[in-house]
């Protein structure tokens, strides 16, 4: 049997479950996935091998009309996963209105690729739900009507099996793309610095979240332990008073959760310093943004 690999690319509007469903899809925790939207900011990769078959997942941010520079890098992420795609994931949920951000819909229905539409959470629709469900997959319909609509709970594990199968069938024929042992195309050090922007996205209230920006400084690994030192860049000097809280006891706290994730995440021991800058407006700066990595060509 020839073996199959193409890239399988996910996206939708913020908050509809796609970091959950890529976490599900690969069987790792790659994709930070919190109940804020903007969670995520980059384009992730995640790699599901087997003998016949590598899938190459892409997860990209939340599609959005772009205020500032931050949120158009994030636009361009989400537009370039329609361009090199072998399979699209466009993924909404049960409470979502379909005609939310029509011209990025009017993009996918123009792809010549196959796309299955996927309806997330549908473990939240209570009573009625089987004539719930057909009402929302009959408006899809006539949105995207060349889409395979398949409806799925991320979380809970419901539909994702027969994705992965429907995925399979998809696929070109094709060698591997990357290394079978390779688990995502991101270093380290990019997961050090999303465990710890989940943590702010979960302590912390209103803007905050979405004015911080980590920076790994220190990524010094032996055997049995890594040794981090991670900086936390707010806009603003007040922002860095909250981050870092009423003696220091806020940012402990970040602290703290970031070292269990991330011991749980490299299964070793991690001895991590944590600080606090203000860059003022590194939202809105190119060049601030192309060290942070969100440039779409890198």
């Amino acid at each position: 049997m020839e073996h199959k690999a193409g890239f399988v690319n996910i996206v939708g509007n913020p908050n509809v479950g796609k970091s959950t469903l890529m976490n599900q899809l690969v069987g790792e925790r790659i994709s930070i996935a919190t109940f804020k939207a903007q969670t995520t900011r980059h384009r992730i990769m995640g790699i599901v091998n087997t003998p016949e078959m590598q899938i190459v997942f892409s997860d990209t941010p939340g599609v959005l009309k772009p205020s500032y520079k931050l949120q158009e890098s994030m636009l361009a992420f989400s537009e370039s996963a329609l361009a090199d795609a072998d399979v699209l994931l466009y993924v909404t949920d049960v409470v979502e209105n379909p005609e939310k951000n029509l011209d990025f819909l009017q993009k996918v229905q123009q792809m010549d690729i196959p796309v299955l539409l996927l309806i997330n959470k549908i473990d939240e629709l209570k009573e009625d739900s089987q004539k719930q469900l057909t009402a929302i997959v009959e408006r899809w319909h006539v949105l995207l009507p060349k889409a395979e609509i398949l409806p799925i709970s991320a979380k809970n594990k419901f539909g994702t099996d027969l994705l992965l199968r429907r995925i399979g069938e998809l696929l070109p024929e094709s060698p591997a793309f990357f290394d079978k042992d390779q688990l995502t195309d991101k270093p380290a050090r990019f997961f050090v610095s999303e465990i710890i922007r989940e943590k702010i996205l979960l302590y912390y209230d209103k803007e905050i979240p979405y004015s911080v920006e980590v920076a790994v400084e220190r990524f010094k690994e032996d055997e049995r332990k890594i040794h981090i030192n991670a900086v936390i860049y707010v806009e603003r000097d007040s922002q860095k008073g909250i981050i870092i809280g009423h003696q220091g006891v806020a940012l402990k706290k970040v602290s703290t959760e970031a070292r269990k994730s991330l011991e749980k995440f490299f299964d070793k021991h991690i001895f991590l310093e944590v600080f606090v800058k203000v860059d003022k407006d590194w939202r809105s700066s190119k060049k601030e943004l192309d060290n942070f990595g969100y440039n779409p060509g890198d």
